[in-house]
């Protein structure tokens, strides 16, 4: 279910939307992905209040999905780590799969107070560290799906307004990504 928040956000929270989208803006000739990617994760993290984060890109060769800035929920994070990315396999169908594959295979941002019983949740790996609440954006750009980012574990109860933030910093990240992964084809 795609959830849609119209209302503005407060000021003071739009402000700092605003000086998150606008660094990110004034980092894509001068820095790489990775740079980039990890400013998406720590300003949403920040602004959404969340312990967790997740910053993918869809890779344009196979069309895995490639975590470039994540935290470590499982003891094999470390590994993803130090090879600098968490892939993804995409399905021979063309799908991901699974909850945190939902909004690369629908399009949709969503968020979901009870993860473990999502419709397309099928459980976590041994070993990961309890989601508690989930979110999740499609990055986009003009409409094509590039990436994802996924927040967990915030401080308080997700909200519309927390889908509404993290949605403006994925239209600013799908710009970033057009323009550093997919202008090259």
């Amino acid at each position: 279910m795609a959830v849609r928040y119209d209302s503005p956000l407060d000021k003071s929270m739009q402000k700092e939307v605003s000086i998150t989208k606008n660094r990110i803006m004034g980092m894509m000739d001068d820095f790489s992905l990775k740079e980039i990617s990890d400013v998406v994760w720590e300003d949403l993290k920040r602004l959404t209040g969340s312990e967790h984060c997740y910053v993918a890109f869809v890779d344009p060769e196979n069309r895995d999905s490639v975590g470039v800035s994540f935290s470590h929920l499982t003891g094999g994070c470390q590994k993803y780590a130090d090879i600098g990315e968490a892939r993804f396999k995409v399905r021979r169908d063309g799908s991901y799969g699974g909850l945190l594959g939902y909004s690369l295979d629908t399009g949709e941002s969503f968020y979901t107070h009870d993860p473990a019983n999502h419709p397309a949740a099928h459980g976590l790996p041994p070993g990961h560290e309890p989601v508690r609440q989930f979110l999740s954006v499609a990055v986009k750009y003009e409409g094509d799906i590039l990436g994802q980012i996924v927040l967990a574990n915030p401080q308080e109860d997700y909200s519309p307004k927390h889908l509404q933030i993290a949605n403006q910093i994925a239209d600013i990240y799908g710009i970033v990504l057009k323009k550093i992964l997919f202008s090259k084809k």
